[in-house]
């Protein structure tokens, strides 16, 4: 149940959405999303306006909307001294473009008010290869896994409308103990200890990483995740 008292998080910068169209390799992306003017209408499945190019892995109810903290930012052109797709926020496709939230600091299921919108923490994002394509960096997708600085989704639990400018109420936070980045480390770094995957197992997780933690659980093997991370050859 959400409490009548909320803490502000931090605050929207951008609103992004993008359509759909042809990519690297034969596919379709919407990566390259741009600032939408105004408030945008929240559905179930995330913006309106806002297309995903390949939905069996991307969009949906458990990853709606992403979010990218523009913190991220200034480490990344630190890093990455030059990379021109770093100039303006979408870099990372995100659909919220946020300050004062990181990966560190929401934790899994936190139930957060942004405009007239109530959202919940579904999992952090598992970067793919066209992430290595729109940085022209062949192992970019690699490096936002190994930083945990990846964003995460949001699933809509009150539809509405979101702007910039909107700050990001926390309503309830039901798993204090488990921040995303906490969450992602034990995944992203392949985690087999089994006393935390027992513990991860407990946990209100999406499907697909409710079923990767308990193969692990079962077969104490790792995944293979190269065409995730460096797409079809």
């Amino acid at each position: 149940m959400e409490n009548t008292f909320m803490e502000t998080l931090g605050t929207v910068n951008t609103v992004l959405v993008g359509k759909a169209v042809p990519f690297a390799k034969g596919s379709q992306s919407a990566i390259n999303k741009k600032p939408f003017i105004g408030r945008q209408k929240v559905s179930n499945l995330g913006f309106i306006h806002d297309e995903q190019g390949d939905l069996k892995y991307h969009g949906g109810i458990e990853k709606a909307l992403h979010i990218y903290p523009s913190e991220h930012y200034v480490e990344w052109r630190n890093e990455l001294e030059g990379n021109k797709t770093l100039q303006t926020v979408g870099a990372f496709g995100e659909n919220i473009s946020s300050v004062g939230v990181t990966e560190h600091t929401m934790y899994l299921n936190d139930k957060v008010r942004i405009g007239s919108t109530l959202l919940e923490v579904s999992q952090g994002r598992m970067p793919c290869w066209k992430i290595n394509v729109r940085f022209d960096q062949h192992d970019m997708s690699l490096k936002l896994q190994n930083t945990l600085r990846t964003g995460w989704y949001f699933r809509v639990l009150e539809e509405g409308y979101i702007g910039e400018g909107d700050e990001i109420f926390l309503c309830d936070r039901p798993y204090p103990d488990w921040t995303l980045a906490r969450v992602m480390k034990a995944i992203f770094e392949g985690c087999l200890n089994k006393q935390e995957l027992q513990l991860l197992s407990t946990l209100p997780l999406v499907d697909s990483w409710k079923r990767l933690i308990q193969r692990r659980i079962e077969t104490t093997m790792l995944e293979d995740w190269s065409f995730r991370l460096y797409g079809p050859k």
